[in-house]
């Protein structure tokens, strides 16, 4: 069985591909390529998925038994943190067992390399190589280390973020881990300041409620009725494993992720003068961004979907912020990573400092820049759906309603952009067997219209 990584991480079913066995190998093929890099130390996280620590523990062993400098989290933790601990903490590598947004069945084995971001293309097609070669993994009994990798990134933190904002005045966060492993993240750093935590669906439930931990509206009711009834200034969703956020204003309305990608690069620009550099966007995320840089007269570049495809541009050039449209950004002074406490922590200075409601800070973006809205549709990539994808990238159309294409990008699927900056975008899934249908228009009734005629061409 072939092991394939996917926009981030190889991730696969609990007992069919994900096993023991194939973990063990996996970490063996990957503990060969760090050898030839010359590399000796290694970091191990895992979140609150179904027998994740133990799928740790084994990882763990193997680069042990293999002679590597191998620690364990002594605790879940977020896919950040061990990014951190390979940029902070004198890490080379760093595994993050963990499978994110996707269903409970599911669990994954993310690579963090020596830079403290997601492995790079290159880096990873080696392990998949390396794992082909790989026999049968026996770890003989060893003794795994652990360390305490949460004290030092919320040391950490609380530097980056200024405390005087925080104290501005009184707010009261509902957050929400969704059962995943940034249980208490908001409480423990916001401690000993005027925003106070109130927490929800924080304890560890392997089976997250019954539904996949992704941070999308659809999921996001409980924080949304929590929010109304405690009168919250807002409230603050993390996938499971926390390198994603969400955003419910203080009405309790769910606040697209296209707007967090805006409100965090408004405020990196404007309020904290972060200017040095380039910023990153994926071909999915919102055209406010490019009205912004280029009223800031910052570059902007597009990438392919996945936060390795920003990385690899981190890599070659200097970048100030980078995000995309699933809810993950990386203010890339503190770590080139999606981080959803960090981006988080960055929206509860946006309000201090401003003032003024979430829901206020959308409407200002709106007047400033432009009105944008977005949704997203996926369906389950049926044989014949895959056919008609390839065949709308081969032929793509003129025109979708009464809407001229303007543009048509093929960087990642087929993004057809009309002359009114709207578009809609069709793609593949890397992670999931599903086709994503995504579309921002200036108008709400114009995206719903150009999202329906999308899924009918697709049959």
């Amino acid at each position: 069985m072939p092991v394939k990584f996917g926009t981030d991480g190889w991730r696969a079913v609990i007992g069919e591909e994900f096993t023991f066995d194939n973990v063990r190998k996996v970490a063996f093929a990957h503990a060969k390529v760090l050898e030839r890099q010359g590399k000796t130390k290694v970091i191990v996280g895992y979140d609150h998925r179904f027998m994740s620590e133990k799928f740790a523990q084994e990882v763990c062993s193997v680069f042990r038994q293999m002679g590597f400098d191998a620690y364990m989290t002594n605790r879940a933790c977020t896919t950040p943190m061990v990014s951190f601990a390979v940029k902070y903490m004198n890490f080379d590598n760093g595994v993050m067992i963990t499978a994110s947004h996707n269903p409970p069945e599911y669990n994954g084995y993310k690579i963090k390399d020596s830079f403290g971001g997601s492995a790079t293309t290159e880096f990873v097609k080696e392990v998949e190589k390396e794992f082909e070669r790989v026999k049968d993994v026996k770890i003989q009994s060893v003794r795994v280390e652990y360390i305490n990798v949460w004290g030092e990134y919320t040391r950490k933190v609380k530097e980056l973020i200024n405390q005087e904002l925080l104290n501005e005045g009184k707010m009261l966060l509902v957050h929400d881990a969704m059962y995943g492993s940034s249980v208490n993240t908001y409480a423990q750093v916001l401690a000993g300041t005027k925003i106070s935590v109130l927490p929800t669906r924080a304890y560890r439930d392997p089976l997250f409620g019954g539904h996949a931990p992704e941070p999308v509206e659809k999921n996001l009711m409980p924080l949304m009725e929590k929010v109304r009834a405690v009168h919250a200034s807002l409230g603050i969703a993390n996938d499971g494993d926390g390198d994603r956020i969400a955003l419910v204003d203080e009405k309790g309305k769910f606040v697209n992720s296209q707007m967090v990608y805006v409100l965090l690069l408004y405020h990196l620009l404007k309020n904290k003068g972060i200017r040095d550099g380039i910023v990153v966007k994926t071909v999915s995320t919102t055209y406010l961004a490019d009205r912004i840089c280029q009223e800031e007269g910052i570059q902007l570049k597009e990438v392919a979907v996945g936060f390795k495809n920003i990385n690899e541009v981190i890599l070659k050039e200097k970048v100030l912020f980078g995000g995309e449209e699933s809810g993950g950004y990386g203010i890339v002074s503190f770590l080139p990573e999606r981080d959803g406490l960090f981006s988080g922590l960055n929206i509860l200075e946006l309000l201090q400092i401003s003032g003024k409601t979430l829901s206020e800070m959308v409407q200002e973006i709106f007047k400033r820049y432009g009105s944008a809205y977005y949704k997203r549709q996926d369906i389950y990539a049926q044989e014949d759906k895959k056919k008609k994808l390839f065949e709308l990238i081969n032929h793509p159309p003129e025109k979708l309603l009464s809407y001229k294409v303007r543009e048509i990008n093929t960087t990642d699927g087929l993004k057809l952009i009309f002359e009114n900056d709207g578009w809609i975008l069709f793609r593949a899934s890397g992670t999931e067997p599903l086709i994503r249908i995504y579309a921002e228009m200036p108008k709400e009734e114009e995206t719903e219209r150009i999202l329906e005629e999308g899924i009918k061409l697709l049959g």
